[in-house]
């Protein structure tokens, strides 16, 4: 019994959010690849994720970014929701109304945010929403970008962050600051702020109105046709 606490070694306090860490994940993903009857390098093939990577994500050694177990849960054809689920907990179609009350998301800690999961109890839904505690304070090079299809919001609750993009952009932005962009941009975030900054961020797939848009061909402009001069007629006197 730990005396500060109150709790047994090993057991979570009531208040504390439920924490997915690496090895289960692994086994997660190890499980589905498996159900495929996939290697490694045909999941790899399929993703576009490395074998290595997927190696040791699967034992544990690895935590993953949004790029990487985003692509292996397209490839392995598993809800992003399955994918984060509390232990115990089966995913079931969205027909109500979800609750997630405070702190209480799943939490997975990423390569540079850790993402507190919201709504994971809603099998298929078209957002992916999340509270992510950004802990990255600087980029190391291009390997930092995170790219994906579909659309990306995020909205600062506190500290400050600046949000690097792979065309040289970059956007600071405080408390209460958002931002709105196209994901398939690669981009990065990073806490500016002496604490670690904490974002409400959304992300959405590319649904088929977004990919119309996106490829519907450039309407120019019609051109403008000169009307035909009037030729005068000349009478016989």
């Amino acid at each position: 019994m730990n005396p500060h606490t109150g709790t047994k070694p090993g057991t979570r306090q009531k208040d504390e959010a439920p924490t997915l860490d690496r090895t289960t994940f692994g086994h997660r993903l190890r499980t589905a690849r498996k159900r495929f009857g996939w290697t490694l390098a045909q999941l790899a093939e399929r993703s576009g994720v490395s074998i290595t990577t997927i190696s040791r994500a699967e034992r544990g050694q690895l935590a993953l970014g949004y790029e990487n177990f985003t692509a292996l849960g397209r490839a392995l054809q598993m809800d992003m929701n399955a994918m984060f689920a509390g232990a115990g907990v089966k995913p079931a179609q969205l027909d109500g109304p979800v609750v997630t009350r405070a702190g209480k998301g799943v939490v997975y800690r990423g390569l540079s945010i850790a993402y507190e999961f919201l709504g994971t109890t809603a099998a298929g839904k078209q957002m992916s929403p999340i509270v992510g505690t950004v802990h990255a304070r600087r980029i190391h090079g291009p390997e930092d970008f995170v790219r994906h299809t579909g659309e990306e919001f995020a909205y600062v609750l506190s500290g400050e962050i600046e949000v690097h993009f792979d065309n040289g952009e970059m956007v600071r932005l405080s408390r209460g600051d958002s931002l709105y962009f196209d994901s398939r941009i690669g981009h990065a975030y990073v806490s500016v702020s002496r604490q670690l900054a904490k974002i409400v961020g959304m992300t959405s797939g590319e649904s088929g109105h977004m990919k119309s848009a996106r490829e519907a061909p450039v309407l120019k402009p019609a051109r403008k046709v000169a009307a035909p001069k009037k030729v005068a007629r000349g009478g016989k006197g």
